[in-house]
């Protein structure tokens, strides 16, 4: 492993070297199963053709013009998510184009600070949820619901009002502060473990916002791109947000981030408000649009909702013991392609087992041990990642740290 490189990451002992499909190999030829996809990133698996073909052809072309003149495939990349964002009005959807989902939640936080503007809010305030994850941004940072990633960097930016996750009781409490204009809430809240908020919890947000005129800004950025069986998860609850974030699955590697608002929201940037040297280059954009054609042509939507309901059940039925006995394991939830296995106890150590068994998994909120696969995973390595799991649990159960 190289020393020129920032200890900002604890790596795992394993460079890769190339990618198919689902499977990776690393210096050593060893081959493994990535149930993580980068953090939720790679989609459509590794060296998936249709993107590098498209990579490929456009780097043959193209890279980099600026956002000082147009950029076709940048147009018809918003246009395709306006319609998939608000099918009935994709007229009223507008895009902007970044290079991470950190830069989108900011472009998020600065559409809040203009409606605060704009409405002569000198102090605005935004809702967000404990346990939330928002980007290490020194503003993202601050929305972020988790104090051990904050120490060290304040002091922090302030205009954010912190409230229980799936408590919309919580968020009805500040209607009486003048200074709220906004929230800010992943759907499902990815890096705090995997955790599902209640069916009626987007509903109950989005009346408390059209009722208070605050924006409703969802974090789509690690459950967006089909990863729970819809195109984002907004769509199980049918809470249509204002304003939406999008990232990682987007570009399947490549950063590529995007804000989209719909409505008056779209119209509250003006030239010169917001800006972003490389955001939606021919490069990142031309590669985005290639996914979005992968997954609607093999229905990759509909896949993960099917795959993720039969990862969900075979890790539920081959943990029932644990689960019964409950000092192990106490839950596996989920939605589509985004499953957590909830331990009792922390269980950081089963990555570095995983990894020997030639499994990428990841933990979260220190036991909670998430699987982010491929959207086109299939049955056979949905089979694997069961019994590697079961496995690891029940030969060697973590041990409390």
């Amino acid at each position: 492993m190289t020393t020129s490189l920032m200890q900002t990451y604890a790596r795992a002992p394993v460079d890769f070297t190339h990618g198919q499909g689902p499977w990776l190999w690393d210096t050593d030829g060893k081959k493994y199963l990535d149930a993580l996809s980068g953090v939720g990133v790679c989609c459509l698996g590794h060296a998936h053709p249709a993107v590098a073909k498209a990579i490929s052809e456009q780097a043959g072309r193209l890279l980099h013009t600026s956002n000082l003149y147009g950029i076709p495939h940048q147009s018809e990349l918003g246009r395709r998510l306006a319609g998939l964002f608000n099918p009935s009005d994709p007229a009223s959807v507008k895009a902007f184009f970044c290079n991470s989902g950190a830069e989108a939640n900011e472009a998020a936080i600065k559409l809040a600070r203009k409606h605060a503007h704009n409405k002569g809010i000198a102090s605005p305030e935004i809702i967000v949820a404990r346990g939330g994850f928002h980007g290490r941004t020194l503003a993202t940072l601050s929305a972020t619901g988790n104090q051990k990633i904050q120490i060290g960097f304040e002091p922090l930016v302030p205009g954010f009002t912190r409230v229980p996750f799936d408590d919309p009781a919580a968020i009805e409490a500040l209607a009486n502060n003048p200074n709220v204009v906004a929230v800010l809430l992943e759907p499902i809240q990815g890096e705090g473990g995997v955790v599902i908020p209640s069916d009626d919890y987007l509903r109950a947000v989005r009346r408390l916002c059209d009722e208070n005129d605050w924006l409703m800004m969802l974090d789509e950025v690690q459950t967006g791109m089909g990863r729970t069986g819809q195109w984002f998860a907004w769509q199980h609850s049918g809470a249509m947000p204002d304003v939406m974030l999008l990232a990682k699955g987007l570009g399947n590697g490549v950063p590529i981030g995007a804000c989209l608002a719909r409505g008056w929201a779209a119209e509250l940037f003006t030239p010169g408000s917001h800006g972003s040297t490389f955001g939606g280059n021919p490069l990142v954009c031309r590669a985005a649009l290639a996914v979005m054609d992968v997954i609607e042509k093999e229905g990759l939507v509909e896949h993960a909702a099917r795959m993720g309901h039969a990862l969900r059940a075979a890790l539920t039925e081959a943990l029932t013991e644990a689960l019964s006995a409950g000092h192990i394991v106490s839950e596996v939830r989920g939605q589509g392609l985004m499953i957590g296995v909830v331990f009792e106890r922390p269980c950081t150590e089963l990555v570095g087992r995983a990894l020997a068994r030639g499994l990428l998994v990841n933990v979260t909120a220190s036991n909670v041990l998430r699987l982010l696969p491929p959207l086109i995973i299939g049955e056979q390595e949905i089979r694997q990642i069961v019994e590697t799991i079961v496995e690891l649990i029940h030969n060697s159960p973590p041990t409390v740290e």
